[in-house]
């Protein structure tokens, strides 16, 4: 078998599209979705691309679909976030229909599947135990171990801090897919995973992100202008959102 990890799409169309139209050459087995499908300026948008795909996709929950789920139900969100980002999950929820937001309400925070070569593959967003727990490649052994004890798979794949990159405890190995809307990389485009029993292979799609940032300008998106100029036409590196995300982890 072979599969295409897309993770933290964030509502970014043209990333996304030029990726599946490079899945079209991979021809993998399957695609699984890996969590924060919808934050982000095109959300309903993405949403229709990928169920042009039915069974060769699989989706799993991140938080911030879930947080969407909530803001569209009009409950308040469990995780402490600013006015200007509550203000963003409420857009997002009203571009929502009632299907699609029932559809994200069903996902699973997890999802397992065999590779041969690879063994046995967990597939969450953030990590095993919360779909908002942050590490890095600079998060400890110790607190690495803690985080993914009782593992029985042999890989566990995972997103949410937008950056490729493996750690390995014991013999479980974990790798962060990247991110297709919203990467922390040294160059602009849609990062990804393959796995196949030739390996997993860290892979970078390159689009047209200017024609991409005038799209998402165009939209009602409460930070159009802020993501097209910071996550499309430049993109933060992955050494800020490390040094970023191991503070946060430390007060949290």
């Amino acid at each position: 078998m072979k599969i295409a990890a897309l993770y933290d799409i964030h509502g970014n169309l043209p990333a996304l599209n030029a990726v599946l139209e490079e899945l079209e050459e991979v021809q993998p087995d399957l695609i699984v979705i890996g969590g924060d499908t919808v934050s982000g300026p095109m959300p309903g948008q993405v949403l229709e691309r990928l169920m042009q795909f039915g069974e060769r996709i699989r989706f799993i929950s991140g938080n911030g679909d879930r947080e969407v789920v909530t803001v569209f139900d009009g409950l308040p969100i469990r995780s402490v976030i600013s006015a200007e980002g509550q203000a963003v999950t409420n857009w997002v929820a009203q571009q929502l229909t009632r299907s699609q937001r029932d559809f994200l309400a069903r996902l699973p925070e997890h999802v397992t599947f065999s590779v041969t070569g690879l063994g046995e593959i967990l597939f969450c967003h953030a990590t095993p135990r919360s779909d908002e727990e942050l590490f890095t490649q600079l998060t400890p052994e110790e607190r690495l171990a803690s985080i993914f004890a009782g593992i029985e798979q042999q890989m566990v794949v995972c997103g949410h801090t937008h950056m490729q990159f493996e750690r390995k405890i014991g013999q479980l190995r974990i790798l962060n897919a990247g991110s297709i809307g919203m990467p922390y990389a040294d160059q602009p485009g849609a990062y990804w995973l393959l796995l196949s029993p030739e390996g997993s292979i860290f892979r970078l799609t390159k689009y047209d992100n200017v024609a991409a940032a005038e799209r998402i300008k165009a939209t009602t998106y409460p930070q159009a202008q802020e993501f097209a100029e910071e996550n499309v036409l430049k993109i933060p590196t992955a050494d800020e959102a490390m040094t970023l995300f191991e503070s946060m982890a430390k007060e949290g």
